[in-house]
């Protein structure tokens, strides 16, 4: 069992930047591809970032490439989301997530651990 803890979100003025954190417990941790999802009020939680157990591999959405940064430390069993250029419409709660294979995901039935989510308001 996993479990992940995210922090790090708040408030931030539009262009501004955001480094989430996710703290997972568990020794299995290394061995898990990760991901961050997102989910505006009224709409589908969406796919974000992704990374897999080892680092070297990430994908993201097109709507944050070149802006987010993916990545983990597997001695401090964390991974990161290092967001920039933020727009208000990207405010939403951003969930952490993580999967017993190693690779990539891409879609919400790619991940059994999800954490409770922090949120991220962007103001214009």
């Amino acid at each position: 069992q996993v479990q992940l803890v995210e922090s790090g979100g708040g408030l931030v003025q539009a262009g501004g930047s955001l480094r989430l954190s996710c703290a997972a417990s568990g020794r299995t941790f290394s061995t898990y591809g990760m991901g961050w999802f997102r989910e505006a009020p009224g709409k589908e939680r969406e796919f974000v970032a992704a990374i897999n157990w080892s680092g070297d591999s990430t994908g993201y959405a097109d709507s944050v490439k070149g802006r987010f940064t993916i990545s983990r430390d597997n001695v401090k069993n964390t991974v990161y989301l290092q967001m920039s250029s933020l727009k208000p419409k990207e405010t939403a709660l951003y969930y952490c997530t993580g999967r017993t294979f190693s690779g990539l995901g891409y879609e919400k039935k790619d991940y059994i651990y999800w954490g409770q989510g922090t949120q991220v308001t962007v103001s214009s």
